[in-house]
């Protein structure tokens, strides 16, 4: 098993570049208006963890209207864009686009270095026990193609196959010299039985993540595994800014808890389930949020502000492995196994 890389702390302007965001809001309006000029056309839904349809209305932000399940706790919008409307707005996104163009190029080697080739070796680490030099990686949504990449550089896999239905994104993917499938997952035509079957902040984005979960089930070899991250809306930062939470946004139809995360993979027929929460930014995100008056001491308590605002930088690394361990990052993972015998 290879040694996993001591990196030091992730920073919001590494992975961000402050530089290449300053252009970016104009490109996030034109998508919102996209999607709001076609309201009118979007659909209802249950609860995507449970469904249940006992939705408690929240607050409207980006011309989506967001609910919260009344017996999970997951926090979904509805009604929501079909799935043809989802793929024309993602084919088309002026955000992505822009993302491709300008962000993406000053922040890879950044990107690669503190996302990327961790995953990979958290990847390596946790399949150590299995063989998967002669296995198939799939990773659905695989964006700029690094983590595909960095595992290859790993050895862990015969082949590897990245599923991305945005243009711009999946030309990145074949200039890797990837094997690319520029498709929506649903669409993807594939020949192949996976061992791990990968994803990383795709399932809030999707109108039907249980649908999600049980075809990635059914690429899966019996044992398999699939292995995703997205966020988690009981975190830290989620909780405390609400709304106002840049998770909160017009593409995350879906934020999960924990709980219910775990809930939507044993409804998809996983087993051997682990939820964790090893997310790096969140009291950065609020202390940001804190000097922007976006959050004030009355809304976080005297204690929280005094930590928050410590010039001792331990306190805050301090406060951040606490959330981790604590299961209240706002950044969740999730590895969860198909049954050997059905």
């Amino acid at each position: 098993m290879c040694a996993a890389t001591k990196l030091p702390p992730m920073k919001v302007d590494d992975i961000r570049p402050s530089e290449a965001m300053a252009d970016q809001a104009q490109a996030v309006q034109a998508d919102i208006d996209w999607l709001g000029s076609r309201r009118e056309a979007f659909v209802k839904v249950a609860c995507p963890a449970c469904q249940r349809d006992d939705p408690e209305y929240l607050y409207d932000k980006y011309a989506m209207s967001h609910q919260c399940c009344r017996h999970c706790g997951a926090q979904y919008v509805s009604p929501r864009p079909g799935e043809e409307m989802l793929g024309d707005f993602y084919r088309n996104s002026e955000n992505y686009h822009y993302w491709a163009i300008h962000i993406f190029p000053k922040s890879a080697e950044a990107r690669r270095r503190l996302l990327f080739r961790p995953r990979a070796e958290q990847t390596a680490a946790l399949f150590a026990d299995r063989a998967l030099d002669n296995g198939t990686l799939i990773e659905i949504g695989a964006a700029h193609g690094l983590y595909c990449d960095e595992v290859r550089k790993l050895g862990l896999f015969s082949r590897i196959v990245a599923i991305e239905p945005t243009p711009d994104l999946a030309a990145e993917c074949r200039r890797l010299g990837l094997e690319t499938i520029e498709a929506p997952f649903e669409q993807a035509d594939l020949e192949a039985e996976a061992d791990v079957v990968a994803n990383f902040e795709v399932i809030e984005h999707l109108f039907d993540p249980a649908a999600f979960l049980s075809w990635s089930r059914s690429l899966l070899k019996p044992g398999g595994f699939v292995f995703l991250t997205c966020p988690n809306v009981e975190g830290f930062e989620t909780l405390l800014l609400g709304r106002d939470s840049d998770t909160v946004d017009h593409e995350h139809l879906n934020l999960f808890t924990p709980s219910s995360l775990e809930l939507l993979a044993e409804r998809s027929g996983f087993i051997n389930i682990k939820v964790e929460t090893p997310g790096e930014l969140d009291v950065e995100i609020v202390q940001q949020a804190l000097k922007d008056d976006r959050i004030d001491e009355g809304r976080l308590g005297p204690v929280l502000t005094r930590l928050l605002t410590s010039n001792d930088t331990g306190v805050a690394g301090g406060l951040q492995n606490l959330l981790a361990d604590a299961g209240l990052s706002s950044h969740m993972r999730l590895v969860a196994q198909r049954p050997e015998q059905d």
